[in-house]
């Protein structure tokens, strides 16, 4: 008889009220909430936009390892305090991973999931958008724009003056930050997904990669993002040595190769190298 689990089940409900919570807020203030708590469910586009999207991202690997024998946990989320109400998800591989191809297709899986709904989420969430004067503004957190939802963004609402900015619908926001947390995991460095993807192409030269990659970084962190500074130093805490696969002689299929490329292009499109900044 199966455990019931209950550590996934109390993770994904608390971290579901946190971005409920941050959702509500965004058209909400605490004081209103506390007043008419049934007003927390204005968070509800937002926080099930976004849960969705993690959900897919980490239900995509879960599939993925099952698929190739690999013993993997149900997603963990992490409910936290921060502008989005969660610090993402995650599953635990608990073996090995035998073969190249197995690992292309756990390490590209997710993202290419959490990518897909995410699009999704940008194409209904910007036609709800609204274009407002940026003027008293000033100080204020803007977004900033991969070429992907800049592209979307003038297709769905046309060129946006001078002095006006973009206020994202919840639902589209929560697509900005699926592409946000897919470029994330798809920087092809350690144990990130495209760390999985770059080292069944390149072996023990990814590690080479890595260091280039966490240098540039840290280059972007003191010249545009502080956060890439964070990010370079938890990924070197985190190791930039990839395990290596039990049969690496097998080799990689055209679809793999294909797959990989269009990890690569995603990354591409959805990467931002100034994620947030203050307006002037």
């Amino acid at each position: 008889m199966r455990k019931i689990p209950w550590l996934h089940i109390v993770l994904f409900i608390a971290t579901f009220v946190s971005t409920l919570s941050v959702g509500a807020l965004q058209t909400q203030t605490i004081e209103d909430i506390i007043k008419t708590p049934s007003k927390i469910t204005a968070g509800l586009p937002f926080a099930l936009t976004l849960m969705l999207i993690l959900l897919c991202h980490e239900l995509s690997h879960y599939i993925a390892s099952r698929k190739h024998g690999v013993k993997a946990t149900l997603p963990y989320f992490i409910p936290a305090p921060t502008l989005i109400g969660t610090l993402g998800a995650f599953i635990k591989m608990k073996s090995p991973i035998t073969t190249r191809e197995a690992l292309i297709d756990i390490g590209a899986s997710g993202p290419i999931a959490g990518f897909i709904v995410s699009l999704l989420a940008v194409i209904i969430g910007l036609p709800l958008s609204g274009i407002i004067a940026a003027k008293g503004l000033e100080g204020s957190l803007s977004l900033g724009d991969s070429l992907l939802f800049s592209l979307l963004s003038q297709l769905i609402l046309g060129k946006v003056p001078e002095s006006y900015d973009v206020l994202l619908h919840p639902i589209a926001f929560a697509g900005w930050i699926g592409f946000f947390v897919t470029a994330l995991n798809l920087i092809p460095v350690g144990q990130l997904d495209g760390g999985h993807i770059a080292y069944a192409l390149l072996g023990e030269k990814n590690e080479n990669v890595s260091k280039i990659l966490v240098l540039s970084m840290l280059i972007l962190g003191f010249l545009f993002w502080e956060g890439w500074i964070i990010w370079a130093i938890l990924l070197i805490i985190l190791g930039l040595r990839h395990p290596p696969v039990m049969y690496w002689e097998t080799p990689l299929d055209s679809k793999r190769r294909f797959i990989s490329w269009i990890t690569a292009i995603i990354f591409i499109l959805t990467f931002i190298p100034v994620p947030f900044k203050v307006m002037p």
